[in-house]
């Protein structure tokens, strides 16, 4: 038998709901800071580790939305190929 533990984390279940919340662009905006405040350095353990996973938890919800576009444009472009392929035929007229 495996003991497994999940790591400890500094964001807040508050943070968390929040970070779900945002816009692509709040999103990307604040991992770009938390990324510039690990590059600058300056920071104790603690505070780069909160940095490092507020930045894991932005880039998350960040890709996760860009996924959800994605899975939209690809839906339109199907659905526009298949209106293509119909054009000017009898399956159109229905």
């Amino acid at each position: 038998m495996t003991n497994e533990t999940t790591p400890a984390s500094s964001l807040t279940d508050k943070e968390r709901e929040a970070i779900a919340q945002m816009p692509y662009e709040e999103a990307r905006d604040q991992l770009i800071q938390a990324v510039q405040a690990l590059e600058a350095g300056g920071l104790n353990l603690d505070q780069s580790m909160r940095q490092w996973e507020l930045g894991e938890a932005l880039a998350r919800h960040a890709q996760s939305l860009l996924g959800e576009v994605r899975a939209k444009l690809d839906a339109a472009q199907a659905e526009q190929a298949t209106a293509a392929n119909t054009a000017g035929t009898q399956d159109n007229l229905a």
